[in-house]
């Protein structure tokens, strides 16, 4: 039985105030979102080849078969001269667009009209805590949450079967790199080093590839919007700050299959990284669906405190996989409070109960992410 879940992104909001280009990687559920949430809405997905064709010849054809608003083109990526008759329209007749893509690399590398502001982004993310019905973490941090995958009997082979569909048709159809072995070697090491510094000479060495090409290949992973990077945060005066950024990948069920992990159990040192991976992954979501205009960093001393995440002025949060937070557990916060810059100070765990110590919150993770939700955490 195929679960439908309710998702926290809502597109006739979105095209409610403006056009929109909507990415997400593939399989987080944009054609299926645009079936149940515009129904009535002309569609033209440019993954069907009779759809390419027609519209690769005659690009005026959008507007000579449109007569309403919204008007929706799947996979936009792959047919970029189309948004050049996209903003005609826009400014001739007010019509809106949703331009849903898997990747941004065409569009960014291409020179492709992005719209002059005519269209804003958003993106979809993969499953929140939120929208899964009777949320269960284990599963979660084994799965991941791509609709299909989580909800599958074969999640493994449904994951490995994502990964091969990335590199066979994201990578080595769109002549990404030369020769897709190196990268799927990298993207292997990436996978293992997962929310750690982005240090190119050492990725270089573990992947026996020149640093210049590891550069290339993380920001065609970020291109594809398979991963993403976290700057640091760097307004420290009394400890100075490490400056290179970490990088995460886009879920951690995708992540534990490029890292050949075998199941995630609780108490384990890999359950640990899967917690901080999945709250990551939750503060990100929620700040884009939110359209919060705030930065996410972290914090890291070159004295070695450490703070996982900071959001703007309003919050640095810690992600501890642990049932009794102590003393030991706060230092980092400690330190970074020292400095003054941040209004709240977090700590996330599996702590059953809601507490404060010295200061900082100690938050059970489920009412973190209730509050977070409620908007009790973060503000506009």
């Amino acid at each position: 039985m195929i679960i439908k879940y309710e998702r926290v992104l809502s597109l006739p909001n979105l095209l409610g105030l403006k056009s929109f280009f909507l990415f997400g990687p593939r399989s987080t559920g944009k054609s299926f979102l645009i079936r149940e949430q515009l129904p009535r809405a002309r569609v033209y997905d440019l993954l069907d080849n009779d759809v390419f064709g027609r519209l690769m010849r005659r690009p005026a054809l959008l507007g000579e078969e449109a007569s309403r608003s919204p008007i929706v083109i799947d996979e936009i990526q792959k047919l970029p001269a189309l948004l050049d008759e996209v903003q005609r329209l826009i400014d001739s007749r007010g019509l809106r667009f949703l331009l849903t893509g898997s990747s941004v690399r065409k569009l960014k590398r291409g020179g492709a009209n992005l719209l002059g502001g005519r269209a804003w982004q958003a993106s979809l993310f993969p499953l929140r805590f939120s929208e899964i019905p009777d949320f269960d973490l284990i599963r979660y941090l084994n799965r991941g949450g791509l609709p299909h995958i989580y909800q599958s009997l074969n999640f493994s082979e449904e994951l490995n079967g994502y990964v091969n569909l990335y590199l066979r048709e994201e990578i080595a159809a769109e002549a990404l790199v030369r020769r897709v072995e190196p990268f799927a070697r990298f993207l292997d090491v990436m996978a293992l080093q997962n929310g750690e510094e982005l240090y190119y000479q050492g990725l270089a060495s573990d992947c026996g590839l020149p640093a210049k090409t590891i550069q290339h290949y993380v920001q065609m992973v970020e291109d594809t919007l398979l991963g993403f990077s976290v700057p640091s945060f760097l307004a420290t005066q009394k400890r100075k700050a490490i400056v290179r950024p970490k990088f995460y990948l886009f879920d951690v069920g995708v992540t534990n299959a490029l890292a050949h992990r075998g199941e995630i159990k609780p108490q384990s040192e890999l359950f640990g990284r899967c917690f901080e991976h999945f709250l990551i992954l939750e503060l990100r979501a929620h700040l884009g669906y939110q359209r919060l205009n705030l930065p996410m960093q972290y914090w890291r001393s070159a004295s070695g405190f450490e703070v996982d995440c900071v959001i703007g002025d309003q919050l640095a949060v810690e992600f501890k996989a642990s049932d009794c937070v102590s003393e030991r557990h706060l230092r980092g916060l400690r330190a970074l409070r020292e400095e003054g810059l941040v209004r709240d100070y977090a700590l996330v765990s599996l702590d059953p109960v809601l507490r404060h110590l010295d200061g900082i919150t100690i938050y059970p993770w489920r009412e973190f992410l209730r509050a977070l939700n409620a908007g009790e955490v973060l503000r506009p």
